[in-house]
């Protein structure tokens, strides 16, 4: 009975503290935060930004070159850089910045063409371990206290993968007791590890693309867990438990497929640049077999890396021909777009509005609008200082009432909380 009302009593705190506009707090440990979909569950969050922009806690450097954002969890953040012909994953404190180690990730280095140096993923955090994938296929497992190294794999080498273009750019998955990722290739497209020791589980020998640079969904769907992912080939769902190909949808990329892609229950939307578009997919079926249609295909959305978010019934992102876009999701219909306010880049919701964050080389605009299908409504913005003079394509991050933004050797702190 006493521990009844214990657990009666603290729900009431948290009701009070929800309806009292207070700000909840919540870590962001993976790529774009706990469920992979860009959305933080915070509330209590600034509703109109002063002209300056929301004030800056603290600025750190000595990140390295890179696009990783970053993973917060229990009082740290995590990303990876590169300087001085390596690869590293740092840990740093979340209330100052201030560093509190460095591992070594792997090989250094611009994949590709155009010069883009620098780890792309972002580290995943679970329990008191970390996982971190470098551009050219170093898969490494540390320990979050110290960054000692558990493990390695790489997914060239130990799973036949093929890097990528422009390198390995999605970021580990974790489920349950293992760690998945995309080595690509004709030995299976997807492995997974044992996340405590990296020995291999499966690979889906039946699903085979080449990767691109997306990283996996987790999901159920008709009573099976599976992960969706995309490549320059299809979308496919793929079976947690072993790897088996459930089922599996053509639809063809071009030059880089990269957005993550969005998943409502048992519907499936991809987005991808260079002219290629949209897509609505649902799923039906379940342990007995899947069936998968195509619900449309369109050009209104065609966002080239800063991903999408589902919010309510309505998709938000950039399309390159569109400028910023609200789309229906179960028709495809455009909502509103908007090009002159605000370039492209990368986007984030919280709290009932849009974080958008420019992606241009000379300045970086970051932007707080509502998230409403009623038309594009700002509420605030600012200019990053110390601007490093490249492409800002590393996505905002939002963790108990702070905005994080990382740009190469730097990471700014801002406080976004409420009064």
């Amino acid at each position: 009975m006493r521990i009844l009302l214990i657990a009666m009593r603290m729900c009431s705190v948290a009701m009070f503290l929800a309806t009292c506009g207070l700000a909840i707090g919540a870590d962001w440990p993976q790529w774009r935060g706990p469920n992979r979909d860009g959305k933080s569950s915070e509330t209590g969050l600034l509703a109109q930004w002063p002209s300056s922009g929301p004030r800056l806690v603290w600025k750190a450097d000595r990140l390295g070159t890179g696009y990783a954002t970053v993973a917060v969890s229990n009082g740290r953040l995590f990303t990876a850089g590169e300087r001085d012909k390596e690869s590293f994953v740092t840990a740093l404190s979340e209330s100052d910045g201030k560093l509190l180690w460095t591992a070594p990730l792997g090989k250094a280095g611009a994949p590709g063409w155009g010069g883009f140096a620098g780890p792309r993923c972002t580290p995943t955090v679970d329990g008191d371990r970390l996982y971190s994938l470098g551009q050219y296929g170093e898969l490494v497992c540390l320990e979050v206290a110290t960054g000692k190294e558990v493990w390695r794999k790489n997914l060239v080498t130990d799973f036949g993968g093929s890097v990528p273009e422009w390198g390995y750019s999605e970021s580990p998955l974790v489920d349950g007791n293992h760690v998945l990722c995309t080595p690509g290739g004709k030995k299976g497209a997807v492995v997974a590890l044992n996340k405590m020791t990296g020995e291999i589980v499966w690979q889906s020998k039946e699903f085979t693309d080449e990767a691109q640079y997306s990283s996996l969904v987790p999901t159920s769907m008709g009573g099976t867990r599976l992960c969706v992912q995309l490549t320059m080939a299809s979308v496919a769902g793929i079976s947690l438990d072993n790897g088996t190909l459930l089922w599996r949808a053509a639809r063809k990329g071009a030059v880089a497929v990269i957005p993550t892609p969005v998943v409502r229950d048992d519907y499936v939307y991809v987005t991808s640049g260079y002219n290629i578009g949209c897509n609505l997919f649902r799923v039906s079926g379940g342990q007995s077999g899947f069936q998968v249609q195509q619900v449309y295909a369109n050009k209104v959305v065609a966002n080239h890396h800063g991903g999408v978010v589902l919010v309510g019934d309505h998709i938000y992102g950039h399309s390159d021909s569109q400028g910023w876009v609200c789309q229906e999701l179960m028709t495809g219909k455009a909502v509103w777009s908007e090009k002159s306010k605000v370039g492209k880049g990368s986007i984030l919701y919280a709290d009932g509005h849009l974080y958008l964050r420019e992606e241009n080389k000379d300045k970086s605009s970051i932007v707080l609008i509502e998230a409403t299908p009623a038309g594009y409504k700002e509420k605030g913005r600012f200019e990053q200082p110390n601007h490093s003079g490249k492409e800002a394509w590393p996505h905002p991050v939002i963790a108990n009432g702070k905005l994080y933004l990382r740009d190469q050797d730097l990471l700014f702190c801002y406080d976004v909380k409420g009064n």
